[in-house]
């Protein structure tokens, strides 16, 4: 496939067909970078409850990473096809170059953070003696050497702005792999390595981090035809980094809550029990997995032609019902299963039973304000993925989580995932129809009264 054909499925190929091409292997990628934290949590939960809730508190730190690295490399993407679409190669090159030099003041700013912050940040997630102990052991691996999670991001985003989406999903699948084969070898000490407990698997992670950048890196040397880093005659340029964040911010921003209400529920739910916080944590990253191919479908929608973007609104609104549902019904049917797979105990199991069937009937909800938000983007508007965003995860839930908690108990928690779900839901469907008929609108204004 020659370059212009590339960068012009989005005007050419069918929509319906377009989605399915782009999708599939974003979805892949999406619950193979997911494995990630799936792997560490279920053998750091064969080790102890206690390592296990350590992961747990220091994932927002993680999650953190992610939406900078993960939000710089969109914008760079979005910056990237661009000026490929617009024959402009040379300029192409520059904004990569720029990109890498980002990405790497990035990881920088968070190692700093690992080598002089670490024992503050670990301070800031609990105050227990012991779980501050091993949150420490974990961030100072996972924050110093972060180099491989950005560095990753950044290659696999080069990758997909010429449209190769399988050779990024297979450098996610290098560094899967061997975080699962490591993990167990450094956790629990096998094959002549020290038991290494939590830092085992911070180690574990960012090894294969390393190496999923290692392979999107020389897949980039050796199959991108269009994109190339270089120093020589390099020139930086402010309007470079300008164009990269005026498309990533909002989704650092996006991502960042996430990682702020994580922190915050982990605050709350610490006071009653640390048995409560893995829990959560278990659900959480379950739930992510469970999610994941609705994230990689609303992606592949990208931005372009409303007529077209808005002609996949059933499509996307019936496979978005189609998954909730499954996910519904495992949640509610096996949530025994799911949480053993994570070494429960008794007292794990009396807390997140109930709190993963109560939590699994916002699916549905959740699931459509996502889709949506990716929906308002493709069309122009990603205000309403952020607000909806803040509703669900921020400005409802951790307010309703801390009054419910401290009211009525632990069992009433999870009804606040109910309220933050429906807010958001209400808002974004509201608001998606707004758009869907501003847009039809602008695009036949004879028929303004016909329904999006």
């Amino acid at each position: 496939m020659d370059n212009s054909s590339r960068q012009n499925k989005m005007a050419v190929m069918p929509m319906n067909k377009l989605l399915l091409t782009m999708s599939v292997p974003l979805m892949m990628s999406l619950l193979i970078q997911s494995l990630y934290n799936i792997a560490d949590s279920m053998f750091v939960a064969g080790y102890s409850e206690q390592a296990l809730t350590a992961t747990t508190l220091v994932y927002p730190v993680q999650f953190l990473m992610i939406a900078v690295g993960v939000g710089t490399a969109v914008g760079l993407n979005a910056l990237l096809s661009r000026r490929i679409g617009q024959k402009r190669q040379e300029d192409a090159c520059r904004a990569a170059t720029t990109g890498l030099f980002l990405v790497l003041l990035e990881a920088l700013v968070f190692a700093l953070v690992g080598i002089f912050g670490k024992q503050q940040a670990a301070a800031l997630l609990t105050d227990d003696p012991s779980l501050q102990a091993d949150c420490l052991s974990y961030l100072s691996i996972n924050l110093v050497w972060c180099w491989g999670l950005f560095l990753q991001t950044y290659a696999q985003r080069l990758l997909q702005a010429v449209g190769d989406t399988v050779l990024s999903m297979v450098s996610l699948i290098i560094g899967a792999l061997v975080n699962i084969v490591l993990d167990p070898i450094m956790i629990f000490g096998y094959l002549g390595c020290p038991e290494m407990g939590v830092a085992g698997a911070a180690a574990a992670t960012v090894i294969a981090q390393g190496a999923s950048a290692a392979a999107a890196l020389l897949f980039n040397r050796m199959k991108n035809p269009v994109i190339h880093v270089r120093l020589r005659g390099y020139v930086f340029r402010i309007q470079d980094v300008g164009d990269i964040f005026r498309v990533g911010l909002p989704t650092i921003i996006m991502q960042a809550i996430g990682s702020v209400m994580n922190f915050l529920a982990n605050s709350i739910l610490l006071s009653v029990s640390s048995t409560a916080v893995a829990a959560f944590g278990v659900y959480y990253k379950l739930q992510n997995f469970l999610m994941m191919p609705m994230n990689g479908l609303g992606q592949a929608l990208g931005a372009g032609n409303a007529n077209k973007i808005l002609s996949l609104k059933k499509i996307l609104t019936r496979t978005g019902i189609a998954f909730a549902l499954a996910a519904t019904v495992i949640f509610l049917v096996i949530p025994g299963p799911l949480l053993s797979l994570f070494s429960a105990g008794e007292e794990m199991l009396a807390i997140g039973i109930p709190a993963l069937r109560i939590i699994s009937l916002t699916f549905l909800f959740s699931t459509m304000t996502i889709l949506w938000g990716y929906l308002a983007s493709g069309l122009g508007n990603g205000v309403i993925s952020m607000v909806a965003g803040a509703l669900r995860q921020l400005v409802v839930l951790i307010p309703l989580i801390y009054v419910l908690t401290r009211a009525f108990g632990l069992p009433y928690t999870w009804l606040a995932f109910w309220a933050s779900e429906g807010a958001a839901f209400l808002y974004s469907l509201l608001a998606i129809r707004r758009e869907a008929r501003k847009k039809t609108a602008m695009i036949t204004p004879k028929k303004q009264g016909e329904k999006s």
